[in-house]
């Protein structure tokens, strides 16, 4: 997982209230769709909230871009702040990179996603509550991602492209893990590997695949095939871990 695009749309009509806002975001290289998380306003909070969830769903990504809305940067303040979603970047390991200002071919893609969800979910139908709202989006967005084939994926759907990279990765998985700091365990299906009685999501994409545990007295470092998922502290006391060398011969999905 290498990018996402994270932008914020609006115009979610509500029965009860005004007009929610959705989070969402895509994964660059595949167009799957990583987030469409409703709000009833456009806070830090909720964006964050929904960020957070998205990256344990399906990991954490190396880059995201947005635009430079004061939700997603404080680079640009007088004086410049850190607000929580770069920090929210910064603890994970992930690149924030920003748009050019007034620059939106650069997030073109979701862009691109944001008229598909307009016409095709038909954001002008008022829902009765964010809650219907959101069950209705969920529904469209697993539609989107796993059943309707896009045109610049040589008609493939997205998860079929996001989860083909996934395996495309494990054939690159290095050959060099098997030092006394290294163990190996298997993705469960909710996504999440357990080390040392720490129990870590790595996203629900990985489900079933080998994720290589980096150890040391302070920090696991999680990897699958060339790609360094997340870096968590630990939170025992240290020392050895169960299986300590990485099983090359492990099974792959």
């Amino acid at each position: 997982m290498e990018l996402w695009q994270l932008d914020v749309v609006h115009g979610f009509a509500l029965a009860d209230g005004p007009a929610a806002k959705a989070l969402t975001g895509i994964d660059d290289h595949s167009r799957f769709c990583v987030s469409a998380c409703l709000m009833p306003r456009e806070l830090t909070q909720a964006v964050c909230d929904g960020f957070s969830s998205a990256m344990r769903i399906y990991g954490v990504p190396a880059q995201v871009l947005t635009d430079n809305g004061k939700v997603f940067t404080g680079r640009f303040a007088q004086p410049p702040v850190e607000v929580l979603f770069d920090r929210i970047c910064r603890e994970n390991g992930v690149d924030h990179i920003l748009t050019a200002p007034r620059s939106p071919t650069t997030t073109g893609k979701i862009e691109r996603f944001h008229r598909t969800l307009r016409n095709e979910f038909d954001t002008r139908q008022v829902f009765r509550n964010l809650k219907t709202a959101q069950e209705a989006l969920d529904e469209w967005v697993n539609y989107y991602n796993t059943q309707r084939p896009h045109q610049s994926l040589d008609d493939m759907t997205p998860a079929s492209r996001f989860h083909g990279d996934d395996k495309r990765r494990e054939l690159t998985r290095r050959p060099e893990r098997n030092g006394e700091q290294w163990v190996s365990r298997r993705v469960a299906r909710n996504g999440v590997v357990c080390v040392d009685s720490q129990h870590i999501s790595v996203g629900k994409n990985y489900s079933g695949s080998t994720c290589d545990v980096f150890v040391t007295d302070g920090l696991f470092q999680f990897w699958v095939g060339t790609e360094l998922l997340r870096t968590v502290a630990r939170a025992g006391v240290g020392g050895e871990v169960r299986k300590k060398h990485a099983d090359s011969t492990a099974p792959r999905r």
